[in-house]
């Protein structure tokens, strides 16, 4: 394992609230963007091998320094088997839901009701991930028949698939948008990540880059990948037990010349002793990871002129949080103000983490 000489031992992850209510495996976390901010209560979305969504937010209580988190909403009876993905669209008024009944279902937030409007079909079975553009006008799918689905979001609620993308040639783990462009990563148990935009005409999308093997890429299954908030570097996780960040600061749809702009910046190594199924970058330049090891790590950029590589990019482990959850940590993701973070598990729990300061002063850096 890597040295752990650069732990900062002023930082802890503390936990603030374990959330119970799934009876089964809690796949994935989604945070609503637009909730959290200038004193409106957080809202987080949960999905499960239960079939059921739930949606939690947290509500002020008297007498204490910390609101408590509590479940407002079970979404059931919609989906028949497992769900494994959830996502908000931009605008925190659509939530998508991906899941191994072959459907994507759309549930709309009325006045805190939800309600299904729409259920996108067409893989031939389970979908594993769904995410918005960051206009919110394209949904992408991706599923076990090795498939990527591009949808756009029609007036009245509708929703066009414009392209179906076939390229990976085993089950697709993840799709991600760019969070400025619409270009489109996806991630699969073929080793690879693939880069998807349209291809000149608007009309077609077409594989602009794969990330693989031969660009010093993973090795074993990549789980999931994230971008940081300005879009110029993404990682991403995976079995073979490593993080790897990319520069992607160059738009694919605009390259030129041979090979791919998205390169290879550095490899995270020796902290996770299991697969690595979750990372998310938050918005203030920390790196979560989770792992079925029962772990979450958090990594930030090292700025140490001793310990930087030539190319200047190197990565520190900074918290550390050994038996976070029970049993596998699926899902790790950061709140839209980075000191919160939430994680899900095969042990049907879901924990609400704080990265603070011991000394009681928050993480401001």
């Amino acid at each position: 394992m890597q040295s752990e000489n650069n732990l900062d031992e002023s930082l802890q992850l503390r936990e603030v609230q374990e959330l119970q209510g799934h009876t089964d495996t809690v796949w994935a976390v989604a945070w609503n963007p637009v909730t959290g901010i200038g004193g409106a209560p957080s809202m987080l979305a949960s999905c499960s091998g239960d079939k059921t969504v739930r949606i939690w937010e947290n509500t002020p209580t008297p007498n204490t320094t910390s609101p408590s988190w509590a479940c407002k909403a079970v979404l059931e009876e919609t989906h028949t088997r497992t769900v494994r993905s959830c996502a908000w669209s931009p605008n925190g008024k659509l939530l998508a839901t991906a899941s191994f009944d072959a459907t994507t279902a759309i549930w709309e937030n009325v006045g805190g009701d939800f309600e299904c409007i729409a259920s996108l079909e067409g893989h031939e079975n389970e979908v594993k991930s769904v995410s918005w553009s960051a206009s919110g006008m394209l949904l992408a799918t991706c599923g076990r028949d090795k498939s990527v689905w591009i949808w756009e979001v029609q007036p009245g609620n509708e929703f066009e698939c414009v392209s179906v993308l076939q390229g990976h040639t085993q089950d697709v783990k993840m799709v991600q948008w760019h969070p400025n462009l619409d270009i489109l990563v996806s991630a699969s148990y073929d080793n690879s990540i693939k880069v998807w935009a349209e291809d000149g005409d608007g009309d077609d999308w077409a594989c602009m880059q794969t990330l693989g093997n031969s660009v010093s890429g993973h090795t074993s299954t990549v789980w999931s990948v994230s971008f940081n908030s300005s879009g110029d570097r993404m990682v991403s996780c995976s079995d073979d037990l490593t993080l790897m960040v990319w520069d992607t600061s160059i738009n694919p749809a605009e390259r030129s010349g041979n090979g791919g702009p998205w390169k290879h910046l550095c490899t995270i190594s020796g902290y996770h002793d299991r697969t690595i199924f979750s990372v998310h970058w938050s918005r203030n330049g920390l790196i979560a990871s989770g792992a079925s090891d029962d772990c979450i790590r958090i990594f930030s950029e090292s700025t140490d002129d001793s310990v930087t590589p030539v190319d200047g990019t190197s990565y520190k482990l900074i918290l550390k949080k050994e038996k976070a959850h029970s049993m596998d940590v699926n899902s790790v993701q950061w709140h839209p103000s980075p000191q919160l973070l939430a994680s899900a598990s095969d042990d049907g729990r879901i924990k609400i983490w704080e990265v603070t300061r011991i000394n009681g002063l928050a993480n401001s850096h």
